[in-house]
């Protein structure tokens, strides 16, 4: 298909994993974007041609493959790249210089670390631009993704920082939430009650963080009371490492 039909509203991904489905999902309840304007392609042994697809179809194109899968899906997919494309890596740990040598020279490349909240328009992400991408390309795209929670530009170093922190942080607080509840269940709470209080708990906890700035140590003390069971609690999960 030729340049003119990209359609600039359009919006592409090459992977259609969990982490893209979060980010479309986002961006259709926000509507940033209509359903129908979402393409995606996932890479198999028998679909390449759809990764050049999105790419004729689309300017802005997410690459939200695995990483060790990524370098060799731009070496595929870089014939067809053009000046019109702004492209978009969110894979973990491949640098935006890996990216710019695989793709033609002058590309616009910018990085994007985001998290599974994203689906619920909760997403902690942070981005960062290559040597082409200039301002516009990074209000575009920032301006995108505020639609799925905060998303905001910094050095690229801390992408990689933020793919433990805002990423797998994820998976770290709902085992905390679980070891939350459960301690109430050994109580005699009903399962289903624990585990809503629990979340309910680390949404009000994280809004008071957001909205009053406040460090956590500060928050923490704030809840301890002399001799209380606050206190006690604290220093059972010091002794269990914590």
């Amino acid at each position: 298909m030729a340049a003119a039909g990209r359609d600039p509203r359009r919006l592409g991904f090459v992977g259609a994993g969990r982490m893209a489905e979060a980010i479309a999902q986002g961006l259709i309840r926000a509507g940033k974007v209509e359903a129908q304007q979402v393409l995606a392609s996932a890479p198999t042994d028998r679909n390449l041609c759809h990764f050049q697809e999105v790419l004729q179809r689309c300017s802005l194109v997410i690459f939200a493959t695995k990483p060790q899968v990524l370098p060799a899906v731009l070496t595929e997919v870089a014939p067809v790249v053009t000046a019109e494309h702004v492209l978009v890596s969110v894979a973990a740990g491949v640098s935006l210089s890996t990216l710019e040598e695989l793709l033609p020279p002058k590309t616009r490349v910018l990085r994007v670390s985001p998290n599974l909240p994203c689906l619920v328009q909760e997403g902690a992400m942070v981005m960062a631009r290559g040597l082409h991408a200039g301002n516009s390309e990074a209000r575009l795209l920032q301006n995108l993704l505020e639609a799925c929670g905060q998303c905001e530009e910094v050095p690229e170093a801390y992408v990689d920082i933020h793919t433990a922190l805002g990423g797998s942080g994820v998976a770290f607080v709902c085992m905390f939430s679980e070891a939350l509840a459960e301690g109430a269940i050994k109580m005699g709470m009903p399962s289903s009650l624990a585990h809503r209080i629990a979340a309910q708990t680390l949404l009000g906890t994280a809004k008071m963080l957001q909205q009053e700035g406040q460090h956590p140590a500060q928050l923490r003390t704030d809840v301890l009371t002399p001799a209380g069971t606050t206190i006690y609690g604290l220093h059972a999960l010091e002794q269990g490492g914590l």
